[in-house]
């Protein structure tokens, strides 16, 4: 799984004209799943995003996590995160997983980011989104859960 990751003060997806999920201080979280990944990612990519400290302490350090600060959390489907631009000029997508193991992987995501007491909003998956982002600071990370060794 591969997440970008943006600290915000607000954020909210728009589909068909409606307001489909909207935050405040938090996380919005542009989330592509990968045909290689498993359970076991999305457990490590849960672990991670809401424990990432980029939060600023009393003394202005990134030092707090989602959790810390009771932010809430976006969630926006991004199979895009795993277009390969190496070659040619048209990003090639064979290693975004096919729609129905994203969207499984994908609930499950949010499912747990829920049970951790978190306040967790979802774009609609497969659907033409506009979401409105508010970065804050701005501080953006990118999660990955592929081993790079």
């Amino acid at each position: 799984m591969r997440a970008v990751v943006q600290r915000v003060s607000s954020g909210s997806v728009v589909v068909d004209n409606q307001t489909v999920g909207s935050i405040g201080k938090g996380f919005v979280v542009l989330l592509g799943v990968s045909e290689k990944d498993t359970d076991q990612d999305v457990a490590y990519m849960v672990d991670k995003i809401v424990n990432l400290r980029i939060f600023e302490d009393q003394e202005e350090k990134m030092n707090l996590s989602l959790l810390d600060v009771g932010g809430e959390m976006l969630v926006v489907s991004q199979f895009t995160l795993y277009g390969d631009c190496r070659k040619g000029r048209r990003p090639n997508f064979m290693s975004a997983a096919r729609p129905e193991k994203a969207v499984a992987l994908y609930e499950e995501f949010v499912s747990k980011c829920s049970a951790l007491n978190v306040k967790t909003e979802t774009g609609t998956f497969q659907a033409y989104m506009q979401v409105q982002i508010v970065n804050d600071g701005p501080v953006t990370v990118i999660v990955d859960s592929e081993k790079l060794i």
